[in-house]
């Protein structure tokens, strides 16, 4: 049996990505209702211009293939460009990167200087396994203050399963969620045999069923930009933009900073937050002193 995590996950991705498919999808013809959803191997090979045996031991995990087929195996189940990123990045030979990282990760240096100068926008620093490196004091207000949290346990994607205080922030928790989860999961390709990142993952697949089932969909996606919505106890419900500004000295962590349409409620009500959390420290440093 085959035991190189990177081959045994491609298979799984595979698997995953062709149940998605129907024969109409890519042009055959469906023929008789069908007891398992989407396309058969046979169905794939065919389209790739493989054996079948050929193709099952790609999936199986049993054989490495090139990366033309790859690229034709792709083509036939219609993969977007972050899942074609995915793909190849399963298949290639990681002979010069270890198993599993190294050491523990420490915020950049220049990354913990723009957090502190961030004083109207709120921004954290995520690392492998979305790891919470660090945040300003804005992104507490925001969410919470991480510290509070061990750091073996302060990973994002753990918190927005775990933590009902993340339901509430996020209005759209289940988009919020199934998006870190699949982020997670591009990420996870660079070290398939991480055996901190097995333990998150059985261990919030035993804490959620939704979690379980999401992880094992495969979905995949890149960490990049977009829009979310927060709700706030204080300023209410806020339209954020959110983007991600990677390190150049260690690309596996990135700085996510989130911003507001000038003018808009938003904005105001960043703002306000940002004067609320001053006056809160002021008022907490009057009565220490």
């Amino acid at each position: 049996m085959n035991h190189n995590p990177h081959l045994n996950e491609l298979g799984e991705f595979l698997k995953a990505r062709r149940a998605e498919l129907s024969p109409e999808d890519v042009g055959l013809r469906g023929g008789q209702r069908r007891r398992v959803r989407g396309l058969r191997r046979e169905e794939v090979a065919l389209l790739a211009a493989i054996s079948t045996e050929y193709y099952a031991r790609i999936e199986q995990g049993r054989l490495q293939a090139s990366a033309p087929l790859l690229g034709e195996i792709a083509d036939v189940l219609r993969l977007n460009d972050d899942q074609r990123t995915y793909l190849f990045e399963l298949s290639a030979k990681e002979t010069a990167r270890p198993a599993t990282p190294r050491d523990r990760q420490r915020v950049d240096t220049q990354f913990q200087r723009m957090l502190d100068d961030l004083t109207a926008t709120p921004a954290f620093v995520i690392g492998r396994r979305t790891d919470i490196l660090a945040w300003n004091r804005l992104a507490a207000a925001l969410w919470t203050d991480f510290g509070q949290y061990p750091e073996q346990e302060r990973e994002f994607v753990r918190l927005l399963v775990t933590e009902p205080w993340m339901r509430e922030v996020y209005v759209d928790w289940e988009e919020v969620t199934r998006l870190a989860i699949a982020q997670l999961r591009m990420e996870s390709a660079r070290y398939p045999g991480d055996p901190r990142l097995a333990a998150l993952v059985e261990e919030l697949s035993a804490r959620d069923e939704k979690f379980r089932q999401w992880w094992t969909e495969h979905d995949v996606a890149m960490r990049g930009k977009g829009t979310k919505k927060l709700r706030h106890p204080m300023v209410g419900e806020l339209t954020l933009d959110w983007d991600t500004l990677m390190c150049a000295t260690d690309p596996e962590q990135s700085i996510i900073v989130w911003t507001a349409a000038p003018g808009s409620s938003s904005y105001d009500g960043l703002r306000l937050l940002a004067s609320w959390d001053v006056d809160r420290k002021r008022t907490a440093s009057d009565t220490t002193a």
